[in-house]
């Protein structure tokens, strides 16, 4: 269970149960065949370790902070995964820009990650835009309905349908179901507003505060949740 948790190989791990710095349920362990099964709680140097061969976390991304575990320059989420966790390869499912903050879903689970980020599933985005210009008229509403096509790069992209909810003056919801690069920016870009904040509130069935005073937190999801996303995508 240690080594399949990341925490070393199966001779490291000999050595820290032999070091006492693994407990089962309050109790230090001594032998590296001890049985364990889900029920137990497992501590090693102080922190929890899970059995479970999937982990599902949600991070609340802050601002200035690179959709990456590793990156030699820049803030990046993997900065906000525990040492104990290291080892279990996980990755942020999809992307938000280094100046969009909120949800971000990281896990191990390869083909939730993939059903998640593929416009086949449909999975709803939610986000909350700050942005300056003129407010958002219903014929613009009804064009951003309608898949509007965006011609500000190379080749021309047809999006798919979009959903814009006007809130107090200089902010909107946006819902979207697929993920183009910069998308939310380029489609208030489009009607003439400039997106001056960011923050994904809503990712299939799970959403977090509209406030930023959280940013940075991680916890793992509840088994409701994750199973949650898991139906989302028919597994």
């Amino acid at each position: 269970m240690l080594a399949n948790s990341g925490l070393g190989t199966r001779s490291e791990v000999r050595a820290l149960i032999a070091g006492g710095a693994v407990s089962v349920n309050g109790t230090v362990a001594r032998k590296a065949d001890m049985q364990v099964s889900e029920e137990d709680e497992v501590i090693c140097n102080g922190n929890p370790v899970s059995s479970d061969e999937h982990l599902y976390f949600l991070l609340d991304k802050p601002d200035e902070v690179l959709t990456a575990m590793e990156d030699p320059r820049l803030p990046h989420v993997g900065e906000f995964i525990p040492d104990n966790l290291r080892g279990r390869k996980l990755s942020p499912v999809g992307r938000l820009d280094y100046h969009t903050t909120g949800l971000l879903i990281i896990t191990n689970d390869g083909t939730l990650s993939h059903r998640l980020q593929s416009p086949k599933y449909k999975i709803k985005k939610i986000y909350l835009v700050n942005y300056d210009g003129p407010a958002w008229t219903g014929a613009e509403i009804e064009d951003v309905a309608a898949g509007v096509t965006l011609t500000d790069m190379d080749q021309p992209v047809k999006l798919s349908s979009s959903e814009v909810r006007p809130a107090e003056d200089g902010k909107a919801y946006i819902t979207l179901t697929e993920g183009k690069t910069h998308e939310v920016r380029r489609i208030f870009a489009k009607f003439g507003k400039e997106v001056t904040a960011l923050r994904r509130i809503t990712l299939g069935n799970i959403s977090i505060k509209e406030g930023t005073a959280d940013c940075g937190a991680l916890r793992e999801l509840t088994k409701d949740e994750a199973e949650g996303l898991k139906r989302l995508t028919g597994l």
